[in-house]
């Protein structure tokens, strides 16, 4: 009989990643509170357009958001490849507020020597920049962004500004923007802002380490390991069902056929969880002007294949159920349906990634592919 936890010992024994004491730490702490404070009932109203308070407030009691912040600007300094854990349960759980995007324009603000504010911060990265205006020392800023996360409800949303002379990342006031509420497909908080000549809150230069991409790959390598946690949701879900629900006298999970499906689905969970695994570890080594994105393409890429596998391979053995309102599994893989385009899809970063080996040239092929971090 198929057996999720012999499998999950399993990986963890020949994944190359031994957890930390932080990290056995965060993964209980996440897998705790997100289980006791999202259900389908809390993912139904959030559809609705319900901000869960409750459940921030509890997220932020326990210091995630600031997880990743320097501790001298009032965080805990832990490291990506020790966060993974936040992010994964995060995705796993399907939390609906935005915790991650709160998470990754904290710790930017941290790493350029920019206390983050209290609150609610998303990001924007994927679409054109606003407008950068700059006159005596000063700047404004006007445009408009689209299908921010959470942009109604954020406090403050960093994205990025250009002119033709300068780029800049910058913190704005959300709560100064006009706002057009909508959603994606997962029924996820994606709206439209509009800023007309406001006063940045803080302004960042881009740097080497930080070229003008750099936002975007941060937030690619964040959605990869959300896709890592609900692929995992959808093996967990797929092998509870099958060992219930009865067919021909015995459970489903007995037929060779479902068996195939599950081993199937399984390897695709692993191969998702070790490749952010790799990219968060990176992370923490390397920075985007040194090779970053090669890591983070590689994850962003394996993550969105394997999350279109595991949807279809989770509804194929719900079946009809699967799609209903009460059951939970549609809550996981329309939101990864949702992610494997944000920030980039895979044939995005394919792209990418191509023309990144092209450049390093013929010579240089086999050591890129084998001497990674």
């Amino acid at each position: 009989g198929w057996d999720n936890r012999n499998f999950k010992e399993c990986y963890c024994k020949r994944s190359r990643f031994k957890m930390t004491e932080i990290s056995k730490t965060l993964a209980e702490t996440c897998d705790r509170l997100f289980s006791n404070l999202i259900n389908n009932d809390v993912l139904r109203e959030t559809e609705l357009a319900v901000w869960p308070d409750p459940i921030w407030q509890k997220i932020e009691e326990n210091g995630l958001t600031f997880a990743m912040v320097n501790e001298n600007h009032g965080g805990s300094g832990i490291k990506w490849i020790d966060c993974f854990q936040i992010i994964y349960w995060s995705g796993y759980y399907s939390v609906p507020v935005p915790l991650v995007e709160t998470m990754v324009s904290s710790w930017f603000l941290s790493q350029h020597n920019q206390a983050p504010p209290k609150g609610v911060i998303t990001f924007f990265c994927d679409g054109k920049p606003l407008d950068l205006i700059e006159s005596n020392n000063s700047y404004k800023i006007s445009g408009v962004i689209e299908s921010v996360p959470w942009g109604a409800s954020a406090d403050y949303v960093l994205a990025e500004a250009y002119n033709s002379n300068k780029q800049v990342y910058v913190l704005l006031d959300a709560k100064k923007s006009k706002n057009v509420k909508d959603k994606n497909i997962s029924g996820e908080s994606r709206d439209s802002m509009t800023f007309d000549k406001e006063s940045p809150l803080i302004v960042i230069d881009v740097s080497d380490a930080f070229r003008s991409n750099s936002l975007l790959v941060y937030a690619a390598l964040a959605r990869s390991v959300q896709m890592s946690g609900g692929i995992s949701a959808i093996l967990d879900n797929c092998i509870n069902y099958s060992r219930e629900r009865e067919q021909f006298g015995q459970p489903i999970a007995k037929f060779q056929a479902i068996q195939h499906q599950l081993a199937i689905l399984a390897a695709e969970a692993a191969a998702a969880k070790i490749a952010s695994q790799i990219a968060c570890r990176a992370a923490d080594l390397i920075d985007v002007s040194s090779g970053l994105e090669f890591e983070v393409a590689t994850a962003k890429i394996r993550a969105g294949e394997s999350a279109g596998l595991a949807a279809s391979i989770g509804h194929q053995v719900h079946g009809a159920i699967g799609f209903t309102d009460e059951y939970s599994l549609h809550y996981i893989t329309r939101r990864l349906w949702s992610w494997r385009s944000e920030y980039g899809s895979e044939s995005y970063w394919a792209r990418r990634m191509g023309k990144e080996v092209i450049a390093g040239g013929a010579d240089n092929l086999w050591a890129d592919i084998t001497d990674r971090l």
